[in-house]
């Protein structure tokens, strides 16, 4: 008589997660036109025909080897999905269209990758040589990240490459820019290894710093604050910039952030169509940017414990959440809730002990902090170069999240980085001043 395998319910669980993820993916695929698949929207990054074979390739490759049970059935496809680009400075790639292999042999791809790992799956993980939960965790949040990334790329398409998707409205609250104050206490950085909690190897190991008393702005800055920076000047004044920032800006002849559009006005360059300038909107820009405004402004970016601090930190203790509670539904623009961004005054119920407003969602936030290890750092033996890679001091870490930014990854100890010329991500800042 066969014997049945029963999956355990937390398995089953991250099974449906799984099958969630790739459902968003394949969600995201299908606003682009057929023929956009080709293009190269970020000229740091692969064409979009890489990442459709990537998300499950990486899937693949992340159980093949582990079980004599999956055998490689295209090994070329394997290994030209694997890997993706960090957009440095210069050295761009110069492939053609007509390098890669076609839409069909793609999806064909995929198709096969996704039913030969679900009859694995649901056998049960048998012989697997690692952590299943680790292995599902890893898979689903890898997707869950890329479809933030790709929809930033598919953001620079020419609107026609794409199909409209409608989007909620956020209504603005109460606003006027303005400082509160976050008392001197603690920030519990990262993960602790042993409370069993997934986290990407750059999270572990926690640890408390002390955090002297300073200010931050109640709002992410916004349009209209930054289009004050660059009416007066901003971009063609050095003393703003350092040394590296002013080489590019001048190299690249950069004079806006990326979604401003300069037609005679100020326009706002949407998913899907150009928009007049939303000054109540957050100013989405490069780390190079941010700092530029913040030095302009008489203020500094947050390092990455200031920013912990200011969101998280209560007078006794730490909360999960800036407002508090498990419950995320309805605290902000986050988890795929709009393609664009909103007012950064438009859920003032994700407010922070201290007042600050809007620290989860609406945009990644930068800080000052170089991405670094934390003590205890033990890279995964399955994604070795997934963080270590980037420790190289050319990476900022960013906090809090975007409307593209997975409900998963909210949690307080997850880090984003990106090196400071990037001007293309859903990030934006706010600044602090020291008491």
């Amino acid at each position: 008589m066969a014997t049945s395998v029963k999956t355990p319910r937390h398995q089953l669980s991250l099974l449906e997660r799984l099958n969630s993820s790739r459902a968003i993916s394949d969600c995201l695929f299908r606003v682009l036109r057929e023929d956009a698949y080709y293009d190269r929207p970020i000229a740091e990054r692969h064409r979009v025909i890489f990442y459709l074979g990537h998300l499950e390739a990486f899937d693949w490759n992340l159980f093949l080897g582990r079980t004599p049970r999956l055998r490689a059935f295209h090994p070329e496809f394997d290994h030209l999905f694997a890997f993706g680009i960090d957009p440095v400075d210069g050295g761009l790639p110069s492939d053609l269209p007509q390098d890669w292999p076609s839409i069909e042999r793609v999806r064909e791809y995929g198709h096969r990758v996704r039913a030969q790992l679900d009859d694995f799956l649901s056998a049960g993980p048998g012989d697997l040589a690692a952590d299943l939960s680790t292995l599902l965790h890893t898979a689903i949040e890898h997707r869950l990240m890329h479809a933030e990334t790709l929809t930033y790329m598919f953001h620079r398409l020419p609107f026609e490459r794409k199909a409209p998707q409608s989007q909620p409205s956020f209504t603005s609250g109460d606003f006027s820019p303005a400082m509160v104050e976050i008392p001197a206490g603690n920030a519990t950085l990262g993960l602790r290894r042993c409370d069993g909690q997934f986290g990407w190897d750059n999270e572990y190991e926690a640890h408390t710093l002390d955090v002297p008393a300073f200010k931050i702005d109640r709002f992410m800055v916004t349009n209209g604050e930054y289009r004050d920076f660059v009416h007066d000047s901003g971009y063609r004044e050095r003393k703003w910039w350092s040394e590296a920032d002013w080489n590019w800006v001048n190299q690249q002849g950069i004079g806006r952030p990326a979604f401003w559009i300069d037609d005679g006005t100020w326009l706002y360059h949407g998913m899907f169509d150009a928009v007049a300038l939303p000054s109540d909107w957050p100013a989405y820009v490069s780390h190079a940017e941010a700092a530029a405004y913040a030095r302009w402004a008489g203020k500094s970016l947050p390092s990455e414990a200031q920013w912990h601090r200011a969101a998280y930190g209560e007078h006794n203790g730490e909360r999960e959440y800036p407002w508090g509670q498990h419950e995320r539904v309805g605290k902000g623009n986050f988890d795929f809730a709009r393609w664009d961004p909103s007012p950064v005054n438009s859920m003032l119920n994700n407010t922070s002990a201290f007042g600050a407003v809007g620290m989860l969602g609406n945009g990644w936030e930068w800080t000052s902090t170089e991405f670094a290890p934390f003590r205890g750092f033990q890279a995964f033996p399955f994604y070795p170069g997934y963080s270590a890679n980037f420790f190289d001091g050319r990476h900022f870490v960013l906090k809090g999240g975007s409307a593209r930014t997975a409900s998963s990854l909210l949690r307080r100890s997850f880090r984003n980085w990106f090196q400071p010329h990037y001007q293309y991500v859903y990030a934006g800042f706010r600044c602090v001043t020291e008491n």
